[in-house]
């Protein structure tokens, strides 16, 4: 039995190919993909930029779907749930594993890399990962877990409390959801800085204060945060995001666009600054990620697209190029010949 599949082939180079459907382990349930949305980490392999991802490639971990078929030891989940994935596939009995840090697992593999993602008719997830979507939470909902989650990590490591002042680098999807999770923790100073104009408006429209670069700001609002999120990954915005929390102060990482920075490591530690990395989410952060969407806490909705699977490499170019206010592209098979 085959299934079509948008396959990674080479850099910017993707295609509709006839694969086959994946044969289920015993623990694992066959998903028929609805939604797929597309990851900055994923326009990056799709550029060749990427060793996590190589060609011939299935990619694709922020999914909801149905489920078409359910292994033997499977039990709580019958075909026909509408449901969605943790993509990071853990051992679930080491140490990190059994005490809440399984992202740090050290035989992680996510779905859309290690393993065939969900850019596909179907994919295969072991139950354990899965996920039932409430009736109040749409397809599109159910794939914004994911993403939705990394920032729920990020606040989580952060400890925010209502009266910080946050500074977000990158109004990317990540830095978007920190800013609505920040405000789930009753965070109301937020900056959020990025050079394109469009994602700053969906900032500004989420409650954020946006700016361009902290020189636009007020002198005295430039400096003295409580906390900082470097969404984006690069070596000046590390550095940025160091130079503006106070002494004391706490800087998490999470972009991953450079693998190496030079930071000011006497300054920190005259400063006292805490400085930490984020990878991914624990089970907890993405269980807390779909509760806080059937509760409306976030919403990036209105600013996102869907595209049909068949136009997936159109849609990476056009995230590449400029997408404009548009903060997510869905693929999805639906209406598509099959």
């Amino acid at each position: 039995m085959s299934m079509k599949a948008l396959v990674y082939e080479g850099p910017r180079e993707m295609n509709v190919r006839e694969v086959p459907v994946p044969e289920l382990k015993p623990d694992e349930v066959l998903i028929r993909v609805k939604r797929a949305g597309i990851c900055g980490s994923e326009l990056g392999g799709y550029l060749g930029h990427n060793s996590l991802r190589k060609p011939p490639l299935i990619m694709g971990h922020e999914f909801s779907g149905v489920i078409e078929q359910v292994s033997e030891q499977v039990s709580g989940f019958k075909t026909g749930d509408r449901v969605t994935a943790n993509p990071l596939v853990t051992c679930g009995t080491c140490r990190y594993c059994r005490n809440g840090a399984s992202q740090l697992c050290g035989s992680r593999q996510l779905l859309g890399a290690h393993r065939p993602g969900a850019f596909a008719q179907f994919v295969a997830v072991p139950a354990r990962n899965v996920y039932r979507l409430k009736e109040n939470i749409s397809f599109e909902e159910g794939a914004l877990a994911e993403p939705f989650a990394c920032a729920i990590h990020v606040c989580r490591l952060l400890q925010l409390v209502p009266t910080d002042r946050l500074l977000i680098y990158g109004a990317g999807p990540i830095g978007l959801f920190a800013l609505q999770a920040a405000k789930v923790y009753g965070v109301q100073d937020a900056v959020i800085v990025d050079l394109n104009e469009a994602r700053l408006e969906i900032a500004k429209e989420l409650g954020g204060i946006t700016a361009a670069s902290l020189n636009e700001l007020p002198e005295e609002s430039r400096s003295g945060f409580d906390a900082a999120i470097d969404a984006v990954g690069a070596q000046a915005t590390r550095q940025l995001s160091l130079a503006a929390v106070r002494a004391g102060g706490k800087v998490v990482f999470t972009g991953l666009h450079e693998a190496d920075s030079t930071l000011p490591i006497n300054d920190m530690i005259r400063s006292e600054t805490t400085v930490k990395g984020a990878f991914a989410y624990s089970q907890e952060d993405f269980e807390t990620a779909l509760l806080w969407i059937g509760q409306g806490r976030t919403n990036l909705l209105p600013w996102a697209e869907t595209t049909p699977l068949g136009d997936g490499a159109s849609a990476f170019e056009k995230l590449i190029g400029g997408p404009g206010k548009i903060a997510k592209i869905f693929l999805t098979l639906e209406g598509e010949a099959l």
